[in-house]
């Protein structure tokens, strides 16, 4: 024997022996066996085995191994005489072997006592295992290294709908094939068992998806005993419930609840990557902003369930237009983006552009109703126009509004010059802040003229804006940001402060009847009201009627239906105030809703006076909208008059009031006075 082979004998926690099959002599034996049995291997060499036997029986099978009609014993227990004449209880297993022309017997001998340790060990594991099994909520699944069932717990066979008891100590593959039976993929469920079996030592987790959209998340781990494997414990857990409540969690983080689309949230992900991609590939990205031109007034006359049947079937239309790769995106309200990934050039993106605008300018049927809309998209570029997917957003939003401001129902590009026109809205808002505080409001005020005899009894009072560095900001530009931003409100209050104030001295210096007319923002409206009482408290601490002040409003703000707005005007009917409805006739569907409020005064827009002339499709209409307003008890008032032709049609039409430059410019307060001292 060589020394290595010694050393591996040596080191075995096992006797080992080999005996001469002639003689029973021991010829050979490892360190453990002295140590166990307490002679030395001096002493073992040449000792009969048969020595070592403490029991008739184990003499007897020896005199069958010298005939040799036993070549093989497995597991035999017995006692063996150690040298001080205690008995050592031995689990021996015998083999015959036959080696250089001889034939010799080997002895594994384990220490019974250990053997049985590890099995009461095994026995209060397998107590403790059965208590645990029972009292978890997952499904559990034990093997032996022999792939023989040890134990399942109930939950194991409610989940499977196995009988377990039945196939305690079979083979493990027919539990292992019937579960794979009801999985969607039974042929990668078995594959990936297999790959858990040759790798005893991983532990692993993974999801099998069943047949009737169930899941069962399945993790395996192997199991010691001194730190032996001894097999495998395979847990089951069904995740359906748990699946399902995530994924409804993330599809309300990224997704649009209404139409089922990508949300602002998603979007900003997904250029984020397309970002990326475009970057790696030198592809080219185009992003729009798409804004449904009066929605608004859909939603008004039909209902918000109608609405959103509209916002569905024109997320329907969009996601029609563009490939599956590319991203449709609902931002919120009637505002969508459209996201084209994997551009090798821009030349195709207007035709895609075209095809969204004739898609949503079709009739959208709403139950008995049908329902028309349009869009304004604004177009941008990667990287053309931007380097990140937030200034993506920004350029499309603002050639969105480029192309709205145009007249709507068509597409705009981005371009510098928007980015130039966001900035200076943007710094224009910040000085806006600043405004009312350091005194940068003026007002002007402009005669509506009696046209029946030229009296001057009314003005309507306009706002400016004196900007310390840009000078005179128009109306126009300004009031939107207010609106935006809220200063609205704050500003409102003041012109009618100014208003008021002006009024009572008018009445007091001229005309017991004189009126102004000043502008309401359909954002002051949607205040609580409590600015509104309080013009009504300073009306009264100056003495002034209602009747003193009219507030103009636009067609519009009948639109909005708000129990808000409804309340507000009754306010105001009530306390005497009247009510002028601004720029009519350039509104939408606003004539069904002239009968539902108390309107004083309907003022003509300006591009029905501007070009009036004898028989035109002007005149017409002004002599309509005056038939219509006098059968409603409303007086009209005419604006943007600026010839004497225009004032004498309109004369003859019957109409009440006339305003424009025929008759003055807006002046400020002191040019008004000498203006009614020289009327």
């Amino acid at each position: 024997m060589n020394r290595l082979e010694r050393i591996l004998l040596d080191h075995s926690k096992e006797i080992l022996l080999l005996v001469d099959a002639q003689t029973l002599a021991i010829c050979e034996a490892n360190a453990t066996a002295s140590i166990m049995l307490g002679y030395s291997y001096e002493a073992l060499l040449g000792k009969s085995i048969t020595e070592l036997e403490s029991s008739l029986p184990d003499v007897f099978y020896w005199e069958d191994v010298l005939q040799g009609n036993i070549t093989e014993l497995n597991a035999v227990e017995s006692l063996y005489r150690c040298a001080d004449g205690n008995l050592l209880p031995i689990i021996k297993t015998i083999r015959s072997v036959h080696i250089d022309g001889r034939n010799w017997l080997t002895l594994r001998i384990l220490d019974a006592r250990a053997q049985k340790k590890t099995e009461e060990d095994l026995a209060q594991m397998t107590s403790r295992l059965r208590a645990t099994l029972e009292a978890t909520v997952d499904g559990i699944l034990v093997i032996d290294r022999e792939q023989r069932i040890v134990s399942m717990n109930h939950r194991f066979s409610q989940i499977w709908g196995i009988p377990g008891d039945l196939l305690l100590h079979q083979d493990d593959s027919l539990i292992l094939d019937f579960m794979a039976r009801k999985a969607c993929n039974p042929q990668a469920y078995l594959d990936r068992l297999q790959e858990i079996d040759l790798a005893l030592h991983e532990e692993s987790a993974d999801i099998i998806e069943l047949s009737g959209d169930s899941l069962i998340e399945r993790k395996s781990r192997p199991q010691y005993l001194r730190d032996q494997i001894i097999g495998r414990v395979y847990s089951f857990s069904d995740i359906t419930e748990r699946v399902r409540a995530e994924k409804l969690i993330w599809e309300q983080a990224y997704f649009d609840a209404l139409t089922g689309l990508p949300n602002r949230r998603l979007l900003r992900d997904r250029l984020e990557q397309e970002v990326k991609k475009a970057d790696r590939a030198g592809r080219k990205l185009a992003l729009m902003f798409l804004d449904l031109d009066l929605f608004k007034e859909v939603n008004d006359t039909l209902g918000h369930d109608m609405g959103d049947q509209l916002l569905q079937e024109a997320a329907r239309r969009l996601s029609c237009c563009v490939r599956e790769t590319d991203t449709v995106a609902r931002l919120g309200g009637d505002e969508f983006t459209v996201l084209l990934c994997d551009l090798k050039d821009t030349t195709n993106v207007e035709r895609v552009i075209r095809n969204l605008l004739m898609q949503v300018s079709e009739p959208f049927r709403l139950g008995d109703e049908l329902a028309y809309v349009s869009a304004s998209i604004g177009v941008t570029f990667y990287p053309n126009d931007a380097q990140s997917g937030e200034e993506l957003i920004r350029n499309a939003d603002q050639a969105m509004y480029a192309a709205k401001h145009q007249g709507r129902n068509r597409f705009s590009y981005f371009t510098p010059a928007l980015q130039d026109a966001a900035q200076t809205r943007m710094r224009l808002a910040k000085d806006l802040r600043g405004a009312l505080a350091d005194d940068q409001f003026a007002m002007v005020y402009q005669p509506i003229v009696e046209l029946a005899n030229g009296a001057v009894r009314k003005a309507e009072a306009l706002l400016r804006w004196q900007h310390p560095v840009r000078g005179v900001i128009p109306p126009s530009v300004f009031i939107p940001i207010a609106e935006e931003t809220g200063l609205i409100v704050s500003i409102g209050n003041w012109v009618f402060h100014q208003a008021a104030n002006q009024v009572k001295h008018w009445r007091e210096m001229y005309d017991d009847d004189f009126q102004i007319s000043f502008n309401k923002s359909p954002v002051q409206f949607r205040s609580d009201g409590s600015n509104q009482r309080a013009w009504l408290e300073h009306m009264q601490a100056l003495g002034l009627p209602g009747n003193s002040l009219v507030a103009e409003i636009t067609e519009g703000l009948l639109l909005d239906g708000s129990s808000a707005v409804n309340e507000q005007l009754r306010i105001l009917r009530e306390a005497g105030m009247g009510v002028s409805l601004d720029d009519f006739g350039t509104g939408y569907s606003s004539l069904s809703y002239l009968h539902k409020f108390d309107i004083d005064y309907l003022k003509i827009d300006q591009s029905f006076v501007r070009n009036l002339m004898p028989d035109s499709k002007d005149m017409a209409l002004c002599e309509t909208i005056i038939v219509m307003a006098h059968k409603l008890g409303m007086k009209v008032i005419a604006e943007g008059v600026e010839t004497p032709a225009q004032r004498d049609l309109l004369v003859a039409a019957g109409c009440d009031y006339g305003q424009g430059y025929l008759f003055s410019s807006p002046m400020n307060a002191a040019a008004f006075d000498a203006f009614l001292r020289s009327a």
